[in-house]
């Protein structure tokens, strides 16, 4: 499981800084500029720490000699000590050095922030560590076992409850957030509750880590620190990562000089969602197991906070979708004829049913001035929105297109050239469109690979009107003829979609051509629209409940 990430470059010029450890405060960071930065109780001091007795009113300063940072101290009563020495005159300092006095302890280091990258993580080798004195290892169980029965001591002997911290961030929590604002949320109680200088928060997505929220960069984490958060579910505590052997010798760690490190899953119930990962560089603090046990319960509240936030965006999403294809629905549905126009000599009538909320089955009617009707009837492959979609296209060019009924071939092959410019190479449309001149009683069609229509007439025989052009959008030159037919008095012509003859009962039959000529020929002298509503009962009756599997379309016409 690897983050797919370019690895960062080190900058050996990397800008420096004071991480300062006082009594009672959090761990705080100040970059470097060039300016003297003084240390005291006095507040003309540029760090005041007045409630600090331990402390001269100036005391100690910073200062650039050179390319070198000093320290000095200013003839201070209790005097300043560098890594434990008493300090006497100017040192020159070197990233790590520790400076204290009274309560006050500051570590001089190389700064993240001139690591040179647009990333974040990198997943840095397969190496295995035995536990040692620096390695803590715990679960989800034993940690939130740990909080129930300890407190956290800070080093002025003030108790404050993990719980209280648990509690602020179940508050926090609380708050209605998306989940992209979720996460850095979380992150920074993490970070603020275990005192860390750096964290990063991971979500697992597709078997693969992404990062959702940082504090501070360039972090590299063992590839197996991050397989036992993931994998395994542990919560894995380093206290020194300069000594544990499994770390010291990682160049990334001293570049960056860490310290100390911790990772705990974002763990719900058995699922793990992602990890929270913190470190820091000081050597004032060192994580401790109670931190561990902290931030591997704190990391469960926050994977179920995410859960819940997630769960309600899919539920907002859905609840989109379904009004934006409601709205989809309704557009579509204005596209179909609201109902089916009056021709001399015919009745015509007609219905469509999409199988989901939109479909792919398209028919339509074209009265002409001279008495002629137009009848048209398609079916995109597929289903759902993409159809809908190439179904409404469809319409739009047929519109155009059928202005002119004069020459049915050379309409099939415009139509077909317009659909093969825009339909994905795994869509195509069958398409049936006829001119029936009802005083006459002449037909004229052209089919470009749909289903034959059924044409019975007033004796009960019954003839299928087949095509000699492939479906729409597959063969741009293809070719396309117009044929012709004449219907009688009592004749009864019949276009239908797929989802029409091969409708599915309980036992997966199929309802079949032959029950559609069955319904057609007991209901034949019914007007147009009887005749429709016949076929859609008998449909209805032979699915028993069964839900359709594609849309339904039916157009009849019948000659007086």
């Amino acid at each position: 499981m690897v983050l797919s990430a370019p690895r960062k470059i080190y900058n050996n010029a990397m800008p420096l800084e004071l991480v300062i450890q006082s009594p009672g405060r959090e761990v705080k960071t100040l970059p470097l500029t060039g300016d003297p930065v003084s240390v005291g109780r006095s507040s003309a001091a540029g760090l005041c720490f007045p409630e600090d007795g331990g402390l001269s009113r100036l005391h100690f300063a910073f200062e650039l000699e050179g390319p070198d940072w000093t320290v000095r101290d200013l003839g201070s009563k209790n005097g300043t000590f560098v890594n434990g020495i008493p300090l006497k005159g100017r040192l020159i300092l070197r990233p790590g050095d520790r400076v204290t006095a009274g309560h006050l302890t500051i570590v001089f280091s190389a700064g993240t922030g001139g690591a040179a990258s647009e990333d974040v993580v990198v997943f840095e080798g397969t190496e295995t560590f035995p536990p040692t004195t620096s390695t803590v290892l715990t679960s989800l169980a034993a940690s939130a076992q740990a909080i129930r029965r300890t407190v956290v001591t800070d080093p002025r002997g003030q108790k404050a409850s993990a719980l209280q911290a648990l509690l602020q961030a179940g508050q926090v929590l609380l708050e209605n957030r998306p989940l992209d604002e979720l996460f850095p949320v979380i992150l920074d109680l993490a970070v603020q509750a275990v005192n860390a200088q750096r964290g990063v928060l991971m979500s697992l997505e597709g078997g693969a880590l992404s990062v959702r929220a940082h504090k501070g960069d360039a972090f590299r984490i063992s590839s197996h620190v991050r397989d036992k958060v993931i994998q395994e579910g542990a919560s894995i505590l380093v206290r020194d990562a300069q000594l544990d052997a499994a770390f010291k010798d990682q160049v990334s760690i001293m570049e960056q000089q860490v310290h100390t490190m911790m990772a705990a899953p974002l763990q719900n119930g058995e699922r793990i969602m992602g990890l929270i990962y913190v470190d820091s560089p000081s050597l004032a603090r060192e994580f401790t197991k109670d931190d561990l046990s902290l931030l591997t319960v704190m990391a469960n509240t926050a994977a179920i906070r995410v859960e819940n936030a997630r769960l309600a965006e899919i539920e907002e999403a859905d609840r989109r979708m379904r009004r934006d294809l409601a709205q989809a629905a309704e557009i579509q549905g204005r596209m179909l004829p609201a109902q089916a126009p009056r021709a001399p000599g015919a009745d015509v009538a007609g219905f469509n049913a999409p199988c989901r909320t939109v479909g792919g089955d398209y028919y339509d009617f074209f009265p002409f001035p001279d008495g002629r009707v137009g009848m048209a009837l398609g079916d995109v492959s597929g289903k759902g929105m993409p159809a809908s979609l190439m179904m409404m296209a469809l319409h739009a060019r047929v519109q155009v297109l059928a202005e002119d009924p004069s020459d049915l071939a050379a309409f099939m092959t415009r139509l077909n050239k317009a659909t093969c410019v825009n339909c994905p190479g795994n869509r195509f449309i069958t398409f049936f469109f006829c001119v029936l001149d009802g005083s006459a009683g002449e037909l004229r069609y052209a089919n470009a690979g749909h289903n034959p229509p059924v044409l019975l007439r007033a004796s009960g025989e019954a003839e299928l009107l087949e095509g000699d052009g492939p479906p729409l959008g597959i063969f741009p030159m293809a070719p396309y003829g117009e044929l012709n037919a004449r219907l009688e008095p009592g004749d009864v012509l019949a276009l239908f979609s797929d989802g029409v003859t091969e409708a599915t009962n309980a036992a997966e039959e199929e309802f079949g051509e032959e029950r559609l000529i069955e319904v057609l020929r007991r209901h034949r002298d019914g007007p147009a629209e009887a005749i429709l509503q016949a076929v859609r009962t008998a449909l209805a009756e032979f699915a028993a409940g069964a839900p359709p599997a594609d849309d339904t379309t039916l157009v009849i016409a019948r000659r007086w």
